[in-house]
């Protein structure tokens, strides 16, 4: 019998088609599954080990922190923090992110030095938490396919300080046709209908219908068939949704597998107690190794609802492998800058920087990139957002350094770099594009810091720093 009226406005709220399945599935479980939405939902943050230890971010912050037990570097907030309103935000110290996400990019397990495809990346919290796992070493593929999204990617790509990624903003058959066999680890954190985040996102519970469950599967195993084209033999694909389907899940999961045979699941040696498993009787086939998939639910942890399976490529089906090329061989518009270019970016380099930047550089217009690699097979015809590291522009007899490489540089990369407090006044005028006088004798580019923790640039000149923090981010 089904529980409405019994409960409150959350579980009214829940769509009756899905409340009548959830009864259905859960049986004895689904009283406790129902009265998790009358809890208000958890927000979590991940510290970005990439530019502090979580050590001491935890001596640092400002926020009421509890640690997130199956996320290392992963926080529950208080609801009364605001840790998207504070400058250490806009440093990339930390990526605001729902709890139950955070575990797979723990359960992907990237290694410095591989190269890896994010699929389905926007807005950025699995990529840049892959990225800080690889250290900033190897090839990080984070690919978007809607252009609006792309961007905001590419954004928290910026923010975090990643050198090792590339954004793209593509469908994954175009990729699939260009990185044959290439990558040792892919995440599809796939599109789904969402049913996990209706205690989070009320858009989510209007949007939900049977038929949308139904078109999300079918789309969820194309995308798969896409992805694994692109993993090297040996390699570890993981899938993972944010809704508790198992058109979705499980029964995706068996197709998969049943149409491709080099693929076995893998038992994960990083599962937290409070994880379940997959249910097998869920399936079409009653296939035995799905219990070996991840299913994260609200009445069992602080979090919301996750599904994740983790599979290995374990025979070579691939007629062919491609070779790496050299993508600075490559025509169109990435060249080598010419000795010019190299001058002005040089001389930069020289006045301002205690850290040499020289290697891999390519220009894409008139704006200079450091490439994640030299090896990389062909990037024509395909839709780049950011080919690695953007360092700046090409102005007239000039180079103007990013906003990227500021984000990216610490205190001992720079010449001239000028610290506030958090709570200083000037860090919020600096935020919202103001000029800041300062006593110090700076003159040029000067890397203006929270607690020694990188914003972004100022020009110096007669004790005033004028601003050249975006105005695209800057505060109201």
């Amino acid at each position: 019998m089904l529980l409405e009226g019994k409960l409150g406005d959350n579980m009214t709220n829940l769509p009756v088609d899905f409340a009548k399945k959830m009864e259905s599935l859960l049986g004895s479980e689904y009283y406790e599954f129902v009265k998790s939405y009358e809890q208000p939902k958890t927000s979590a943050l991940r510290v970005n080990s990439l530019k502090i230890s979580k050590q001491k971010f935890s001596s640092l912050s400002p926020f009421n922190l509890e640690p997130v037990p199956w996320a290392e570097d992963g926080f529950y907030y208080s609801h009364t923090d605001e840790p998207g309103k504070h400058p250490y935000h806009e440093a990339g110290l930390y990526y605001i992110q729902e709890p139950s996400a955070i575990a797979v990019a723990y359960l992907l397990d990237a290694q410095p030095g591989e190269r890896v495809l994010d699929l389905c990346a926007a807005p950025g919290g699995k990529s840049t938490h892959i990225a800080a796992a690889m250290k900033n070493q190897g090839l990080l593929i984070a690919n978007e396919i809607h252009p609006s999204r792309a961007r905001i990617l590419s954004q928290n790509i910026e923010r975090m300080g990643i050198k090792n990624a590339i954004v793209t903003n593509e469908n994954p058959s175009n990729l699939a046709e260009q990185f044959e066999g290439f990558f040792h680890r892919i995440l599809v954190d796939a599109p789904c209908s969402g049913e996990g985040m209706f205690r989070k996102n009320p858009i989510a519970c209007d949007e939900w219908s049977l038929n949308n469950v139904a078109m999300c599967a079918a789309r969820q195993m194309t995308i798969l068939e896409d992805a694994q084209k692109m993993l090297a033999p040996g390699g570890i694909l993981v899938y993972s949704t944010c809704t508790f389907s198992p058109e979705e899940n499980e029964q995706v999961i068996e197709k998969f597998l049943l149409k491709y045979r080099n693929f076995d699941l893998v038992e994960s040696t990083k599962l937290h107690p409070s994880f379940d498993r997959g249910r097998i009787e869920w399936t079409d086939n009653k296939e035995t190794s799905i219990n070996r998939t991840i299913r994260l639910w609200p009445h069992k942890l602080k979090g919301e609802g996750h599904f994740v399976a983790i599979m290995k490529k374990t025979v070579a089906d691939l007629k062919y492998i491609p070779s790496p090329k050299d993508l600075l061989a490559e025509k169109g518009n990435k060249i080598i800058p010419t000795k010019e270019d190299m001058k002005y970016y040089l001389d930069f380099t020289r006045q301002y920087l205690n850290v040499r930047l020289e290697d891999n550089l390519v220009k894409f217009g008139q704006q200079l990139y450091i490439l994640p690699s030299r090896n990389l097979p062909s990037l024509d015809g395909l839709k780049i957002l950011r080919p690695g590291l953007h360092l700046g522009t090409f102005m007239k007899k000039r180079f103007e350094p990013s906003h990227a490489l500021a984000l990216f540089l610490g205190a001992n990369h720079v010449k001239q770099y000028i610290s506030f407090d958090a709570s200083s006044p000037s860090i919020k005028a600096y935020l919202k594009g103001e000029t800041i006088r300062v006593s110090q004798d700076y003159k040029g580019w000067v890397l203006v810091m929270v607690d020694d923790y990188s914003l972004g640039w100022a020009k110096a000149s007669n004790g005033m720093l004028k601003n050249h923090y975006p105005k695209g981010l800057r505060w109201p």
